[in-house]
C-alpha cells in the first residue's frame, strides 16, 4: 500500500493511493492530479544517513571505503514533500542532489541481530540527501552545515509498506536533473545492507517507530543551480520531484518551517 499526506480542499489529509487515485481517511476519493500540495509521506522521528554507502561513490569522491558504516544525522527541520522546493543558499559553489532509499522502523527495537533487522521495517520511500560539497572538510566528520539546511531533505512523493516491494536488494535509482538522466544505480551495491545497518546503528542507539534511515547514494551527483527540476525515482517507490530555487536569505524566510517549501 501507498500511503500519503497531502494538502487537499484546504486541508491537511492522509490518504493511500492506488494507480491515479487517493483514497482519504474519510472515505472520499480522488484523481491524485488535483491534490494541491505533497508533504512528507510522514513525520519522521529521527533520520539517520550514512555516507560513502555505495564503492562507486567513494571512489568518484577520491574517499576511501569505510571500514564501518559512517554515519550523520539528518536534521527533521530539512523535510520538504514532493514538489517542494530546495534553496539554494548563499555562497554556494557546487550543490547536488543525491538519491537514497529511505528505510522507515515500524517497531522499537535495540541490539537488532542482521537476521532479525527486517522485522522492524515498515516500509520504505525516496530521499534526497541535498548537499554542498563546499561544507564537507573531511568526510569523517559529521556533515552537519553541508546536509543540514533547510529543504536539504526532501522525501517522498509517499511511502509504500515492505510487503509491497519484491526485493528491496535489487530496486534501480534513477536521477534526472532537467530531463536529463545523471544519475543510476542499484541496491544491491550498497557496501553495508539493510539488516546490516541496522544491526550497526542499534547496538548503540534505540531505534524507534518512524525513524528513518538513509542508506546512502550511488555514483553519479552532479551540480544543480537555481531553476533546476530534480527528478527521482527508485522502483516502486514512485517519483520524488523538486525544484531548486535561490535561497539567499534576502530572497527568502525560513520562518521555522521553511514556509510554503516545506509543503
Amino acid at each position: 500500500m501507498k500511503h500519503a499526506r497531502v494538502i487537499y480542499e484546504g486541508r491537511e489529509q492522509k490518504g493511500t493511493i492506488v494507480d491515479e487515485t487517493i483514497t482519504f481517511s474519510s472515505g472520499k476519493t480522488a484523481d491524485i492530479k488535483d491534490i494541491e500540495t505533497w508533504l512528507p509521506p510522514f513525520q519522521p522521528n529521527k533520520m539517520i544517513g550514512l555516507a560513502l554507502n555505495y564503492a562507486d561513490h567513494a571512489d568518484e569522491l577520491g574517499l576511501e571505503k569505510p571500514a564501518e558504516p559512517v554515519l550523520f544525522i539528518k536534521p527533521n527541520s530539512s523535510i520538504v514533500g514532493h514538489k517542494g522546493q530546495v534553496f539554494y543558499p548563499d555562497g554556494a559553489t557546487y550543490m547536488h542532489y543525491e538519491n537514497e532509499l529511505a528505510v522507515v522502523i515500524g517497531k522499537e527495537g535495540r541490539n537488532i541481530k542482521a537476521e532479525n533487522a527486517m522485522e522492524f521495517v515498515s516500509g520504505y520511500t525516496i530521499a534526497n540527501d541535498v548537499t554542498v560539497r563546499d561544507f564537507v572538510n573531511n568526510w569523517y566528520r559529521p556533515p552537519v552545515r553541508a546536509k543540514g539546511h533547510d529543504t536539504f531533505g526532501p522525501m517522498g512523493p509517499y511511502y509504500v509498506d515492505a510487503a509491497d516491494i519484491p526485493d528491496v536488494a535489487n530496486l534501480e535509482l534513477r536521477t534526472y536533473v532537467n530531463g536529463e538522466l545523471r544519475q543510476q544505480g542499484n541496491t544491491k551495491d550498497l557496501m553495508y545492507s539493510i539488516p546490516e545497518i541496522i544491526e550497526f546503528v542499534s547496538s548503540f542507539m534505540t531505534l524507534e517507530p518512524n525513524d528513518v534511515i538513509w542508506t546512502g547514494t550511488p555514483k553519479g551527483i552532479s551540480h544543480v543551480h537555481p531553476g533546476d527540476v530534480v527528478r527521482l525515482e527508485i522502483d516502486y517507490l514512485g517519483v520524488l520531484e523538486n525544484k531548486i530555487v535561490d535561497g539567499r536569505t534576502d530572497k527568502v524566510s525560513t520562518g521555522g518551517k521553511a514556509d510554503e517549501a516545506r509543503s
